[in-house]
């Protein structure tokens, strides 16, 4: 039986940055992490891939958890930083907020981008923005029924 989800996992080409990011920034709390140095027989059967060198942190955000990974063996393909949200795969996660107006400013002050202002729609308000390598993050309100 599934329970729900656990985590989400995001590839980052300086995981210190990224850590800076989520942490400092969006305010989640760094629970925990792993360097894997190429040896791990087990790391490599759940991930798939051999002789994997990686270093790993685990953020958390209430019951929401990001997996941020730097990969250092297998050498990660090229990323577009600025695919479009109609890609297959995952295309973005999204950070339930209070007051989106205040939150897209500090954010923006931040550095990070939008598609621009909040919208509200019937019910709730979002946009969607991108940490700094380009992973797009939506940020979302409630604003009641609909």
């Amino acid at each position: 039986m599934i329970e729900g989800i656990h985590h989400i996992g995001i590839g980052v080409p300086d995981l210190d940055a990224a850590i800076a990011f989520y942490c400092d920034v969006l305010g989640m709390e760094d629970e925990w992490g792993a360097d894997i140095d190429g040896t791990d027989v087990q790391s490599d059967a759940v991930i798939g891939l051999p002789n994997v060198t990686a270093r790993m942190r685990m953020v958390r955000s209430g019951s929401c958890r990001v997996e941020l990974w730097e990969y250092a063996n297998p050498a990660p393909a090229s990323f577009d930083q600025s695919y479009p949200a109609s890609n297959r795969g995952i295309t973005h996660f999204c950070l339930q907020v209070s007051d989106i107006a205040s939150e897209h400013a500090r954010l923006s002050a931040e550095g990070m981008t939008f598609a621009g202002p909040p919208v509200a729609m019937e019910g709730m308000t979002a946009v969607y923005g991108r940490d700094p390598f380009g992973n797009i993050i939506e940020i979302y309100e409630e604003t009641g029924a609909g």
